[in-house]
Protein backbone atom coordinates (compact mmCIF):
# COMPACT_ATOMS: atom_id res chain seq x y z
CA UNK A 1 0.00 0.00 0.00
CA UNK A 2 1.26 3.44 -0.92
CA UNK A 3 0.29 6.68 0.79
CA UNK A 4 0.11 9.93 -1.18
CA UNK A 5 0.22 13.58 -0.13
CA UNK A 6 -3.03 15.54 -0.17
CA UNK A 7 -1.07 18.38 -1.81
CA UNK A 8 0.42 16.25 -4.59
CA UNK A 9 -0.78 12.72 -5.30
CA UNK A 10 2.42 12.06 -7.27
CA UNK A 11 4.29 12.07 -3.93
CA UNK A 12 3.88 8.66 -2.31
CA UNK A 13 5.57 6.52 0.35
CA UNK A 14 5.01 3.18 2.05
CA UNK A 15 3.39 2.71 5.46
CA UNK A 16 6.66 2.75 7.43
CA UNK A 17 7.73 6.06 5.88
CA UNK A 18 4.27 7.58 6.35
CA UNK A 19 4.36 6.52 10.01
CA UNK A 20 7.76 8.04 10.73
CA UNK A 21 7.46 11.15 8.54
CA UNK A 22 4.04 12.11 9.93
CA UNK A 23 3.65 15.00 7.50
CA UNK A 24 4.63 14.81 3.83
CA UNK A 25 7.62 16.94 2.84
CA UNK A 26 5.35 19.23 0.81
CA UNK A 27 3.21 19.93 3.90
CA UNK A 28 0.36 17.65 2.81
CA UNK A 29 -1.23 14.85 4.82
CA UNK A 30 -0.71 11.25 3.81
CA UNK A 31 -3.70 9.34 2.46
CA UNK A 32 -3.86 5.65 1.45
CA UNK A 33 -4.01 5.18 -2.31
CA UNK A 34 -6.99 2.86 -1.86
CA UNK A 35 -9.32 1.92 0.99
CA UNK A 36 -10.11 -1.78 0.58
CA UNK A 37 -13.76 -2.82 0.86
CA UNK A 38 -13.85 -5.77 3.26
CA UNK A 39 -17.62 -6.32 3.09
CA UNK A 40 -20.13 -6.87 5.88
CA UNK A 41 -19.34 -10.62 6.06
CA UNK A 42 -15.95 -9.76 7.52
CA UNK A 43 -17.44 -7.41 10.10
CA UNK A 44 -20.15 -9.91 11.08
CA UNK A 45 -17.66 -12.71 11.69
CA UNK A 46 -16.83 -13.91 15.18
CA UNK A 47 -13.59 -11.99 15.69
CA UNK A 48 -12.10 -10.57 18.87
CA UNK A 49 -11.35 -6.86 18.92
CA UNK A 50 -7.65 -7.34 18.19
CA UNK A 51 -8.45 -9.83 15.39
CA UNK A 52 -10.83 -7.29 13.84
CA UNK A 53 -8.08 -4.66 14.12
CA UNK A 54 -5.58 -6.90 12.34
CA UNK A 55 -8.03 -7.59 9.52
CA UNK A 56 -8.77 -3.89 9.02
CA UNK A 57 -5.24 -2.55 9.39
CA UNK A 58 -3.22 -5.24 7.56
CA UNK A 59 -4.19 -4.16 4.00
CA UNK A 60 -2.50 -0.81 4.75
CA UNK A 61 0.61 -2.24 6.46
CA UNK A 62 1.22 -5.59 4.73
CA UNK A 63 4.29 -4.35 2.84
CA UNK A 64 6.05 -3.55 6.12
CA UNK A 65 4.48 -5.81 8.77
CA UNK A 66 3.67 -9.50 8.65
CA UNK A 67 0.33 -10.71 9.99
CA UNK A 68 2.09 -12.17 13.01
CA UNK A 69 3.92 -8.91 13.75
CA UNK A 70 0.74 -6.85 13.40
CA UNK A 71 -1.15 -9.33 15.59
CA UNK A 72 1.41 -8.95 18.38
CA UNK A 73 1.19 -5.14 18.14
CA UNK A 74 -2.62 -5.11 18.26
CA UNK A 75 -2.87 -7.57 21.15
CA UNK A 76 -0.50 -5.39 23.20
CA UNK A 77 -2.09 -2.08 22.20
CA UNK A 78 -5.78 -2.91 22.62
CA UNK A 79 -5.82 -4.65 25.99
CA UNK A 80 -8.64 -2.72 27.67
CA UNK A 81 -12.46 -2.99 27.53
CA UNK A 82 -14.68 -1.04 25.10
CA UNK A 83 -18.19 -1.13 26.60
CA UNK A 84 -21.35 0.36 25.13
CA UNK A 85 -23.78 2.14 27.46
CA UNK A 86 -27.37 1.92 26.24
CA UNK A 87 -29.38 5.05 27.06
CA UNK A 88 -32.65 4.02 25.40
CA UNK A 89 -33.92 1.86 22.53
CA UNK A 90 -32.17 3.94 19.88
CA UNK A 91 -29.29 5.81 21.54
CA UNK A 92 -26.07 4.37 22.98
CA UNK A 93 -22.67 5.68 24.08
CA UNK A 94 -19.46 3.94 23.04
CA UNK A 95 -17.05 4.32 25.97
CA UNK A 96 -13.60 4.80 24.48
CA UNK A 97 -11.98 5.96 27.71
CA UNK A 98 -10.92 2.76 29.47
CA UNK A 99 -7.27 2.91 28.39
CA UNK A 100 -4.44 4.10 30.67
CA UNK A 101 -5.04 7.85 30.21
CA UNK A 102 -8.85 7.55 30.12
CA UNK A 103 -9.29 8.99 26.62
CA UNK A 104 -9.90 7.60 23.13
CA UNK A 105 -6.44 8.74 22.06
CA UNK A 106 -5.01 5.70 23.88
CA UNK A 107 -6.04 3.45 20.98
CA UNK A 108 -3.86 5.24 18.45
CA UNK A 109 -1.03 6.26 20.79
CA UNK A 110 -0.47 2.71 22.00
CA UNK A 111 -0.66 1.30 18.47
CA UNK A 112 1.81 3.86 17.13
CA UNK A 113 4.22 3.46 20.04
CA UNK A 114 4.38 -0.32 19.64
CA UNK A 115 4.64 -0.11 15.86
CA UNK A 116 7.47 2.43 15.96
CA UNK A 117 9.23 0.41 18.65
CA UNK A 118 9.03 -2.67 16.41
CA UNK A 119 10.61 -0.85 13.47
CA UNK A 120 13.34 0.72 15.64
CA UNK A 121 14.25 -2.53 17.37
CA UNK A 122 17.23 -3.28 15.15
CA UNK A 123 18.10 0.27 14.12
CA UNK A 124 20.68 2.36 15.92
CA UNK A 125 18.98 5.73 15.66
CA UNK A 126 16.79 8.11 17.62
CA UNK A 127 13.61 9.78 16.43
CA UNK A 128 12.00 12.91 17.83
CA UNK A 129 8.22 13.00 17.96
CA UNK A 130 6.68 16.48 17.93
CA UNK A 131 3.06 16.59 19.07
CA UNK A 132 0.63 19.48 19.31
CA UNK A 133 -2.20 18.76 21.74
CA UNK A 134 -5.43 20.41 22.77
CA UNK A 135 -5.60 18.07 25.76
CA UNK A 136 -5.94 14.31 25.49
CA UNK A 137 -3.48 13.59 22.69
CA UNK A 138 -0.58 14.82 24.80
CA UNK A 139 -1.34 12.62 27.77
CA UNK A 140 -2.02 9.55 25.62
CA UNK A 141 1.19 10.00 23.62
CA UNK A 142 3.21 10.67 26.76
CA UNK A 143 1.93 7.48 28.35
CA UNK A 144 2.12 5.37 25.20
CA UNK A 145 5.72 6.34 24.33
CA UNK A 146 7.09 6.64 27.87
CA UNK A 147 10.49 4.94 28.20
CA UNK A 148 10.42 3.49 24.68
CA UNK A 149 14.04 3.21 23.58
CA UNK A 150 15.11 5.36 20.65
CA UNK A 151 12.15 7.75 20.86
CA UNK A 152 12.16 11.27 22.30
CA UNK A 153 8.76 12.98 22.63
CA UNK A 154 8.18 16.74 22.74
CA UNK A 155 4.62 17.83 23.44
CA UNK A 156 3.39 21.37 22.70
CA UNK A 157 0.26 22.40 24.59
CA UNK A 158 -1.54 25.76 24.92
CA UNK A 159 -1.07 27.45 28.28
CA UNK A 160 -4.23 27.68 30.43
CA UNK A 161 -6.29 25.86 27.76
CA UNK A 162 -6.15 22.25 28.97
CA UNK A 163 -7.74 20.86 32.12
CA UNK A 164 -5.67 20.56 35.29
CA UNK A 165 -5.74 16.77 35.07
CA UNK A 166 -4.79 16.73 31.38
CA UNK A 167 -1.85 19.00 32.15
CA UNK A 168 -0.67 16.78 34.99
CA UNK A 169 -0.89 13.69 32.77
CA UNK A 170 1.35 15.14 30.08
CA UNK A 171 3.85 17.08 32.25
CA UNK A 172 4.71 14.68 35.07
CA UNK A 173 6.34 11.65 33.43
CA UNK A 174 9.79 13.06 32.65
CA UNK A 175 12.29 10.66 31.11
CA UNK A 176 12.00 10.78 27.32
CA UNK A 177 8.90 13.03 27.52
CA UNK A 178 9.24 16.86 27.44
CA UNK A 179 6.29 19.25 27.69
CA UNK A 180 6.41 22.74 26.16
CA UNK A 181 3.78 25.15 27.50
CA UNK A 182 3.02 27.50 24.60
CA UNK A 183 1.69 31.01 25.14
CA UNK A 184 -1.04 30.65 22.51
CA UNK A 185 -3.79 28.39 21.20
CA UNK A 186 -3.79 24.82 19.94
CA UNK A 187 -3.68 26.21 16.40
CA UNK A 188 -0.45 28.02 17.30
CA UNK A 189 1.00 24.76 18.63
CA UNK A 190 -0.05 22.94 15.48
CA UNK A 191 1.46 25.62 13.23
CA UNK A 192 4.76 25.35 15.12
CA UNK A 193 4.83 21.57 14.66
CA UNK A 194 4.00 21.79 10.95
CA UNK A 195 6.66 24.47 10.47
CA UNK A 196 9.22 22.18 12.11
CA UNK A 197 8.39 19.39 9.67
CA UNK A 198 8.88 21.72 6.73
CA UNK A 199 12.12 23.26 8.01
CA UNK A 200 15.03 21.91 5.95
CA UNK A 201 17.63 22.45 8.68
CA UNK A 202 15.62 20.60 11.33
CA UNK A 203 14.86 17.75 8.95
CA UNK A 204 18.56 17.41 8.18
CA UNK A 205 19.49 17.33 11.87
CA UNK A 206 16.69 15.16 13.25
CA UNK A 207 14.44 12.28 12.30
CA UNK A 208 11.13 13.99 13.05
CA UNK A 209 7.76 12.31 13.39
CA UNK A 210 4.34 13.17 14.78
CA UNK A 211 1.75 11.29 16.79
CA UNK A 212 -1.30 13.52 16.50
CA UNK A 213 -3.88 13.11 13.79
CA UNK A 214 -1.81 14.65 11.03
CA UNK A 215 -0.20 11.18 11.08
CA UNK A 216 -2.24 8.68 9.05
CA UNK A 217 -1.16 5.90 11.43
CA UNK A 218 -3.39 7.55 14.04
CA UNK A 219 -6.47 6.98 11.89
CA UNK A 220 -6.04 3.29 11.09
CA UNK A 221 -6.50 1.97 14.67
CA UNK A 222 -9.28 4.48 15.33
CA UNK A 223 -11.31 3.09 12.43
CA UNK A 224 -11.58 -0.25 14.23
CA UNK A 225 -13.90 0.79 17.04
CA UNK A 226 -16.49 1.99 14.53
CA UNK A 227 -16.65 -1.56 13.18
CA UNK A 228 -16.73 -2.96 16.70
CA UNK A 229 -19.62 -0.67 17.69
CA UNK A 230 -21.62 -1.59 14.58
CA UNK A 231 -21.07 -5.27 15.30
CA UNK A 232 -22.27 -4.90 18.91
CA UNK A 233 -25.57 -3.45 17.70
CA UNK A 234 -26.49 -6.97 16.59
CA UNK A 235 -28.13 -5.83 13.39
CA UNK A 236 -27.00 -5.65 9.78
CA UNK A 237 -28.53 -2.24 9.17
CA UNK A 238 -26.86 1.16 8.83
CA UNK A 239 -26.43 3.14 12.04
CA UNK A 240 -25.72 6.75 12.96
CA UNK A 241 -22.39 7.83 14.45
CA UNK A 242 -22.21 11.13 16.31
CA UNK A 243 -18.60 12.20 16.72
CA UNK A 244 -17.33 15.08 18.89
CA UNK A 245 -14.93 16.82 16.51
CA UNK A 246 -11.87 19.00 17.02
CA UNK A 247 -9.10 18.20 14.56
CA UNK A 248 -11.45 15.75 12.75
CA UNK A 249 -9.10 12.76 12.88
CA UNK A 250 -11.70 10.66 14.70
CA UNK A 251 -14.37 11.42 12.12
CA UNK A 252 -11.97 10.71 9.25
CA UNK A 253 -11.22 7.30 10.79
CA UNK A 254 -14.97 6.62 10.76
CA UNK A 255 -15.12 7.54 7.08
CA UNK A 256 -12.34 5.00 6.47
CA UNK A 257 -14.41 2.33 8.26
CA UNK A 258 -17.44 3.23 6.18
CA UNK A 259 -15.44 2.83 2.96
CA UNK A 260 -14.25 -0.55 4.25
CA UNK A 261 -17.84 -1.75 4.51
CA UNK A 262 -19.48 -0.54 7.74
CA UNK A 263 -23.05 0.56 6.84
CA UNK A 264 -23.67 4.11 8.08
CA UNK A 265 -26.83 6.19 7.67
CA UNK A 266 -25.09 9.42 8.64
CA UNK A 267 -21.99 10.72 10.35
CA UNK A 268 -22.62 13.70 12.63
CA UNK A 269 -19.67 16.04 13.06
CA UNK A 270 -20.61 17.68 16.35
CA UNK A 271 -18.52 20.72 17.27
CA UNK A 272 -18.38 23.28 20.03
CA UNK A 273 -18.21 27.03 19.30
CA UNK A 274 -15.32 26.33 16.91
CA UNK A 275 -17.67 25.98 13.96
CA UNK A 276 -15.34 25.89 10.95
CA UNK A 277 -16.87 22.68 9.59
CA UNK A 278 -20.59 23.49 10.05
CA UNK A 279 -19.88 26.83 8.39
CA UNK A 280 -18.11 25.05 5.54
CA UNK A 281 -21.05 22.69 4.94
CA UNK A 282 -23.50 25.60 4.92
CA UNK A 283 -21.46 28.06 2.87
CA UNK A 284 -18.97 26.01 0.88
CA UNK A 285 -16.22 28.24 2.28
CA UNK A 286 -13.43 27.29 4.68
CA UNK A 287 -12.79 30.16 7.05
CA UNK A 288 -9.42 30.65 8.73
CA UNK A 289 -10.37 31.43 12.31
CA UNK A 290 -8.65 31.46 15.67
CA UNK A 291 -9.64 28.82 18.18
CA UNK A 292 -12.28 29.81 20.74
CA UNK A 293 -11.78 28.58 24.30
CA UNK A 294 -14.62 26.35 25.57
CA UNK A 295 -15.28 23.83 28.34
CA UNK A 296 -14.79 21.04 25.77
CA UNK A 297 -11.18 22.12 25.37
CA UNK A 298 -9.83 19.14 23.42
CA UNK A 299 -12.04 20.32 20.55
CA UNK A 300 -10.83 23.92 20.60
CA UNK A 301 -9.38 23.88 17.09
CA UNK A 302 -9.86 26.79 14.71
CA UNK A 303 -8.54 25.16 11.53
CA UNK A 304 -8.87 21.34 11.64
CA UNK A 305 -6.03 19.62 9.77
CA UNK A 306 -8.05 16.61 8.67
CA UNK A 307 -10.41 18.69 6.55
CA UNK A 308 -7.77 18.18 3.84
CA UNK A 309 -8.29 14.43 4.10
CA UNK A 310 -12.08 14.73 4.10
CA UNK A 311 -12.02 16.90 0.98
CA UNK A 312 -9.67 14.42 -0.69
CA UNK A 313 -11.93 11.47 0.22
CA UNK A 314 -14.88 13.19 -1.45
CA UNK A 315 -12.97 14.63 -4.43
CA UNK A 316 -13.60 18.19 -3.16
CA UNK A 317 -17.35 17.76 -3.82
CA UNK A 318 -19.23 19.43 -0.98
CA UNK A 319 -22.52 17.84 -2.03
CA UNK A 320 -20.99 14.38 -1.62
CA UNK A 321 -19.67 15.40 1.80
CA UNK A 322 -23.12 16.62 2.88
CA UNK A 323 -24.65 13.34 1.74
CA UNK A 324 -22.57 11.46 4.33
CA UNK A 325 -21.99 14.08 7.04
CA UNK A 326 -24.19 16.53 8.93
CA UNK A 327 -22.67 19.06 11.30
CA UNK A 328 -23.80 21.48 13.99
CA UNK A 329 -22.04 23.51 16.66
CA UNK A 330 -23.15 23.91 20.28
CA UNK A 331 -22.45 26.42 23.02
CA UNK A 332 -21.03 25.87 26.50
CA UNK A 333 -24.48 26.50 28.01
CA UNK A 334 -26.02 23.81 25.80
CA UNK A 335 -23.17 21.49 26.76
CA UNK A 336 -23.77 22.05 30.48
CA UNK A 337 -27.52 21.47 30.09
CA UNK A 338 -26.83 18.22 28.25
CA UNK A 339 -24.50 16.94 31.00
CA UNK A 340 -27.14 17.68 33.60
CA UNK A 341 -29.99 16.15 31.59
CA UNK A 342 -28.12 12.90 30.93
CA UNK A 343 -27.21 12.70 34.61
CA UNK A 344 -30.78 13.35 35.75
CA UNK A 345 -32.53 11.12 33.21
CA UNK A 346 -30.12 8.18 33.01
CA UNK A 347 -28.01 8.45 36.19
CA UNK A 348 -25.01 8.55 33.86
CA UNK A 349 -22.09 10.96 33.72
CA UNK A 350 -20.62 12.24 30.46
CA UNK A 351 -17.77 14.64 29.91
CA UNK A 352 -18.18 17.92 27.96
CA UNK A 353 -16.92 16.41 24.69
CA UNK A 354 -19.32 13.47 24.83
CA UNK A 355 -22.10 15.95 25.60
CA UNK A 356 -21.38 17.69 22.28
CA UNK A 357 -21.82 14.30 20.59
CA UNK A 358 -25.15 13.70 22.35
CA UNK A 359 -26.35 17.16 21.29
CA UNK A 360 -25.39 16.37 17.70
CA UNK A 361 -27.39 13.13 17.70
CA UNK A 362 -30.39 14.87 19.27
CA UNK A 363 -30.23 17.60 16.62
CA UNK A 364 -30.11 15.05 13.83
CA UNK A 365 -33.15 13.22 15.21
CA UNK A 366 -35.06 16.50 15.52
CA UNK A 367 -34.23 17.52 11.94
CA UNK A 368 -34.87 14.13 10.30
CA UNK A 369 -37.19 12.17 12.63
CA UNK A 370 -34.84 9.21 12.10
CA UNK A 371 -35.23 6.37 14.59
CA UNK A 372 -32.17 4.50 13.34
CA UNK A 373 -29.88 3.27 16.08
CA UNK A 374 -27.30 5.91 16.96
CA UNK A 375 -23.98 5.70 18.75
CA UNK A 376 -22.22 8.65 20.36
CA UNK A 377 -18.46 8.31 20.65
CA UNK A 378 -17.53 9.07 24.25
CA UNK A 379 -14.00 10.36 24.05
CA UNK A 380 -12.95 10.89 27.68
CA UNK A 381 -13.71 9.81 31.23
CA UNK A 382 -15.80 12.46 33.07
CA UNK A 383 -13.30 12.42 35.92
CA UNK A 384 -10.79 14.22 33.68
CA UNK A 385 -13.14 17.21 33.68
CA UNK A 386 -14.33 17.12 37.27
CA UNK A 387 -13.71 20.86 37.64
CA UNK A 388 -16.30 21.52 34.91
CA UNK A 389 -18.82 18.79 35.72
CA UNK A 390 -19.04 19.00 39.51
CA UNK A 391 -20.62 22.52 39.59
CA UNK A 392 -23.14 21.37 36.94
CA UNK A 393 -24.40 18.27 38.78
CA UNK A 394 -23.75 19.54 42.33
CA UNK A 395 -21.81 16.42 43.27
CA UNK A 396 -18.21 15.39 43.67
CA UNK A 397 -16.80 13.02 41.09
CA UNK A 398 -14.49 10.40 42.59
CA UNK A 399 -11.22 10.31 40.65
CA UNK A 400 -9.80 7.02 39.44
CA UNK A 401 -6.63 5.79 41.12
CA UNK A 402 -4.53 6.79 38.10
CA UNK A 403 -5.89 10.35 38.12
CA UNK A 404 -5.32 10.69 41.87
CA UNK A 405 -1.71 9.60 41.41
CA UNK A 406 -1.20 12.02 38.50
CA UNK A 407 -2.59 14.97 40.47
CA UNK A 408 -0.05 14.42 43.24
CA UNK A 409 2.94 14.58 40.90
CA UNK A 410 5.00 17.69 40.20
CA UNK A 411 4.32 19.44 36.91
CA UNK A 412 7.43 19.97 34.80
CA UNK A 413 7.06 22.09 31.67
CA UNK A 414 9.05 24.64 29.69
CA UNK A 415 7.26 27.89 28.88
CA UNK A 416 7.67 29.16 25.35
CA UNK A 417 6.23 31.81 23.04
CA UNK A 418 4.22 30.85 19.97
CA UNK A 419 7.08 31.85 17.64
CA UNK A 420 8.42 28.98 15.56
CA UNK A 421 11.90 30.47 15.87
CA UNK A 422 11.83 29.82 19.61
CA UNK A 423 10.91 26.17 19.07
CA UNK A 424 13.68 25.82 16.48
CA UNK A 425 16.24 27.40 18.82
CA UNK A 426 15.16 24.96 21.55
CA UNK A 427 15.46 21.93 19.26
CA UNK A 428 18.83 22.74 17.72
CA UNK A 429 21.92 21.62 19.67
CA UNK A 430 23.62 24.44 21.58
Amino acid sequence: MRFFSTKNNAVSVGFKDALFQGLAEDGGLYMPETIPHLGTDFFQSNLSYSECAVGMIHPFTKDDLTLAQLSDICELAFDFPIPIKKLNETDSVLELFHGPTLAFKDFAARFMARTMSHFLENENKEITILVATSGDTGSAVANGFFNIEGIKVIILYPSNRVSAIQEKQLTTLGGNITALEINGTFDDCQRMVKSAFQDAELRSRFTLSSANSINVARLLPQSVYYAWAWKQCGENNPIIFSVPCGNFGNLTAGLFANRMGIPVEKFIAATNANDTFPYFLNSGTLQDQDAIQTISNAMDVGVPSNLDRIQTLFDDDINLIKKDISSWSFSDDETKDCIQNIHNNFDYLIDPHTAIGVLGLNEYREKTNSRTKGIVLSTAHPGKFADVIEPIIGENIPLTDSLQIAMKKERISIKMSKKFSDLKDYLLPK
